[in-house]
């Protein structure tokens, strides 16, 4: 496949585009990686320039929809890092137990199988009926996918042996039942689950969360966004609330990082000290 040279200028211009027009704020994506996709995405759709591009995701609501579904990164799988679970269960876990009613915010939640994978732990801690998932992304059609919790059943084997290796208590197709191609999750998972549309780039925070999970988001981020996003989340945890980032990111050298302890180094999960 090729590749089309994106100059800073038109670049720019596009960002600015969408920007006024939708209110989608891409100024602080890493631009190299952006540009990648932004290419990938006019060789695949037949574009030849970026003018092209902007005039039609100005022109068609839908037609932005699907260019941003197609440029921001949904890579996600159930248990995906099982490591990360099992310590879940071990350092998390049991301080969730002793409150009386949890609140998660698995934010970039992308088309759900993470938001399953965590209430599947917490229903095997037995604290999923006392707890309340917040699934929130900045693309409505991967979280339409989500609240639909169906999944092509090719994809379970690699599922199961996942959960498998993060200290499942029972099997994979405990969770869901088959249907043709298809693999529908059990309804029971999803009954404290809430999923909105939330763009970590300019909403604000909108409660207060036992434990924030935000995996593999913030790496795509310029390290202005990261520290702005970074502070989001300490506004929406107490004192003794959990974040859990992903195994590229970490809170060092941030600016939060002194209100925080480092839980599970390896992990990248860290506890609200102050």
């Amino acid at each position: 496949m090729g590749f089309i040279e994106i100059g800073d200028e038109e670049y720019q211009d596009l960002l600015t585009g969408i920007l006024q027009h939708y209110s989608y704020d891409f100024a602080g994506y890493s631009k190299a990686s952006m540009k990648r996709r932004i290419s990938r995405f006019l060789i695949n759709k037949n574009l030849e320039t970026l003018r092209e591009l902007k005039f039609k995701i100005l022109a068609d609501t839908e037609y932005f929809e699907f260019f941003l579904e197609e440029v921001t990164v949904n890579v996600t799988e159930m248990f995906r890092d099982p490591s990360f679970y099992l310590s879940l269960r071990k350092n998390v876990v049991p301080y969730l137990k002793t409150y009386p009613y949890v609140r998660i915010w698995d934010a970039g939640c992308s088309t759900g199988e993470e938001t399953y994978s965590l209430a599947m732990l917490l229903k095997e801690e037995a604290i999923l009926t006392k707890s309340r998932i917040y699934a929130t992304d900045i693309n409505g059609k991967v979280l339409q996918t989500a609240k639909e919790g169906i999944y092509p059943i090719s994809c379970m084997q690699e599922y199961s042996r996942n959960y498998l290796r993060a200290g499942g208590l029972y099997s994979l197709s405990d969770y869901y039942h088959a249907k043709y191609n298809r693999a529908i999750m059990d309804a029971e998972l999803s009954k404290n689950f809430l999923f909105s549309i939330h763009n970590l780039v300019h909403d604000g925070s909108f409660n207060e969360f036992n434990l924030i999970v935000c995996r593999n988001v913030l790496i795509y981020f310029q390290k202005e966004l990261q520290e702005k996003v970074l502070e989001l989340f300490m506004d929406s945890l107490p004192v003794f609330g959990f974040l859990a980032l992903g195994n590229k990111e970490s809170l060092r050298f941030s600016k939060i990082e002194k209100y925080f302890q480092v839980i599970d180094h390896k992990e990248k999960i860290y506890r609200r000290i102050n």
